[in-house]
């Protein structure tokens, strides 16, 4: 395993250099650069570079999941399941209202990270046509490696598709290779996009095998991937047929216990599954497709994954004050009697998750997902601060005390505003990297989360794409048996009524199953697209159409019923900000730069921001 990853990695980094040198743009967006003298017609020669470059193609997925403010936490708080936690500035995408326009700073830590997913997702499609556009340039031992590797830049491409067009909507299509600056862009509408990735990932799962390398797209990975397009074009029986070429694929979901700690009695299989060291292993049959990223290897990705930092509560900074002489409780040093930072790792809640994920949906206390150990409550930590042996010795070493109503703003320095940030529950088992003790993170100390391979697509998650398709089409029964699947493997109690299973059923499902791995905004406004093309009622007995989609949809209102934060209009930070939503932002703005830029050609802005004003139709076919 490790002189494969290796190779992959060694892959990777020529294929950086081929890229990076190869005719694309400082802003990784749309308009690529002038082509240097290290031109593809110079390093696409053989099999061997276009097999690097796939692997290049790979490693850019991963920039989602890693970094202080990982891309996917923008994703997240655009949803019913987290808000953005930062209580001491005035800049984080809180007030969405107000600070998610065209022209805003879309690309900062401090902000938001939409234009950091637009000019990543192009630039990924202008790699991704370089290959395509000169597959044929070179001679090929055979048909099949030649189709491997067309089949796999097509899976990548339809991949980074599928997700602009439920970030954008309407976006420019490129299916070339563009060897000039471009500045005549059109808008092509969505379902023509999701029609060419279809017929796209069709190829790509008759061609790809499921003999891949770890690391690499499979055919159940491409599978998995048609069938949430085939969900957005409302195909659902095309959906079911795609989810079954993984489900009777060689994968299943992993029941027994595996891995680097599966001779732990303390630990379960819902910890072994989300071990760093697991993810890509062999005998994990349920992983689709992961990314690789680890300290011992070349290529990994700067600073680490962070991914404590961002998704643990602060509950380190003498925010959290003992019951009894009211004295700061908590010290974040590793050198503690009760290391916590070593134990659970540092965070500053970067990531709050709602009521509703992390309490309301939690009603079955055998569900693994949830239990002690691998979910983590404010009640389990402990007062570990050196001081309190003689500042308030009583709470020395004792759990930390729920806060109610009555006691709140004396339990907390600055009041209950320091509850977004400082007090929720969050799952320990899917973001602690290391195996406890922590592993040494060379990145940070205390620790935030070093490099960790993660998944992009599981089979749990295929599951729960074919129950929905199957209630989209009214057979709640089998949907029903889909979703026991997952809850089963969880030790969850199975469901036992077919009639109550709807589409809150499976985005409630989602969120137990899969924290931080899907792309919670993606998949909402996938499916509050479907809503308004089908006209299926909801749930919440509301119709919705495509004509007002900006205006009234299934996203807001999903998001108003289970999101206390933005429906509550009386939750405030302590730097003044509240929390906002509106309907139109089932999409986010298409940054303004990107539009100025293109002065030939015409690039919609989504509706509801400045701008649209202006849009004219769409393309409604492919143009060569």
């Amino acid at each position: 395993m490790n002189k494969i990853n290796k190779n992959i990695m060694a892959a990777a980094l020529t294929a950086a250099t081929i890229f990076i040198t190869g005719g694309c743009t400082k802003r990784a967006d749309l308009y690529p650069q002038a082509p240097s003298k290290f031109t593809p017609d110079v390093t696409y020669t053989s099999p061997a570079a276009f097999k690097a470059a796939l692997a290049t193609l790979n490693v850019s997925v991963r920039f989602e999941y890693f970094g202080d403010s990982a891309p996917l936490l923008t994703e997240s708080i655009f949803t019913d399941a987290a808000v953005e936690g930062t209580t001491d500035k005035t800049t984080p995408a809180q007030d969405l209202n107000a600070r998610i326009t065209p022209t805003a700073n879309l690309n900062s830590d401090d902000y938001n990270k939409i234009g950091r997913y637009w000019s990543a997702w192009y630039q990924g499609i202008h790699d991704c046509n370089v290959i395509l556009s000169r597959i044929d340039n070179i001679k090929w031992p055979s048909d099949a490696d030649k189709n491997l590797v067309k089949a796999t830049a097509l899976f990548h491409r339809a991949y980074r598709y599928y997700r602009l067009v439920h970030e954008f909507g309407d976006v420019p299509l490129l299916l070339k290779e563009e060897t000039a600056v471009n500045t005549g862009y059109f808008s092509t509408q969505r379902i023509v996009i999701l029609k060419q990735m279809k017929t796209d990932l069709e190829f790509a799962v008759a061609n790809l095998t499921d003999a891949n390398a770890k690391g690499d797209i499979s055919k159940g990975g491409a599978a998995h991937l048609l069938a949430k397009v085939d969900l957005a074009l409302g195909l659902f029986d095309d959906a079911i047929a795609a989810a079954n070429v993984a489900i009777n694929g060689p994968y299943h979901l992993m029941t027994s216990r595996f891995g680097i700690v599966a001779g732990d009695a303390s630990k379960n299989i819902i910890w072994d599954l989300h071990r760093p060291e697991n993810k890509a292993l062999g005998t994990n049959a349920e992983a689709l497709y992961v990314v690789l990223d680890r300290e011992t290897l070349d290529g990994a990705t700067p600073n680490g994954s962070q991914v404590m930092r961002n998704c643990v509560p602060m509950w380190h900074n003498g925010t959290i004050l003992t019951p009894g002489a009211l004295k700061p409780g908590i010290s974040d040093k590793v050198t503690e009697e009760f290391p916590l930072t070593l134990w659970y790792g540092r965070g500053i809640g970067r990531l709050r998750g709602t009521p509703y994920a992390t309490k309301y949906i939690w009603t079955d206390n055998t569900d693994l997902r949830h239990a002690p150990g691998n979910w983590m409550n404010m009640t389990d930590l402990v007062f570990n601060s050196p001081a309190l042996k003689t500042s308030d010795p009583t709470w020395y070493g004792k759990h930390l005390e729920q806060y109610t109503d009555a006691n709140v703003s004396k339990r907390f320095l600055n009041g209950a505003k320091d509850t977004i940030r400082a007090w929720f529950g969050w799952p320990h088992y899917k973001v602690f990297i290391g195996s406890g003790p922590i592993a040494l993170d060379k990145w940070w100390s205390p620790p935030r989360g070093t490099n960790t391979d993660w998944y992009v697509f599981r089979l749990a998650e295929t599951y729960l794409l074919r129950a929905e398709a199957y209630v989209w089409k009214g057979q709640t029964g089998l949907a029903m048996d889909d979703i026991n699947k997952v809850r089963t493997r969880a030790n969850a109690q199975p469901l036992t009524d077919a009639g109550s299973v709807n589409i809150g059923t499976i985005l409630d499902e989602r969120q137990r199953e899969l924290y931080w791995e899907e792309p919670r905004k993606t998949e909402l406004t996938r499916i509050a697209f479907i809503f308004a093309q089908t006209g299926i009622p909801a749930y919440n007995g509301k119709t919705y159409n495509v004509a007002n989609f900006s205006t009234s949809n299934f996203f807001y209102d999903r998001i108003m019923e289970k999101n206390d934060f933005y429906k509550n209009p009386n939750v405030v930070t302590n730097s003044g900000n509240h929390f906002t939503i509106s309907p139109y932002h089932v999409l986010w703005p298409i940054p303004q730069s990107e539009i100025d830029l293109n002065v030939n050609g015409h690039i919609n802005q989504s509706k509801g921001y400045a701008g649209a004003e202006t849009n004219i139709p769409a393309l409604d076919k492919v143009v060569p």
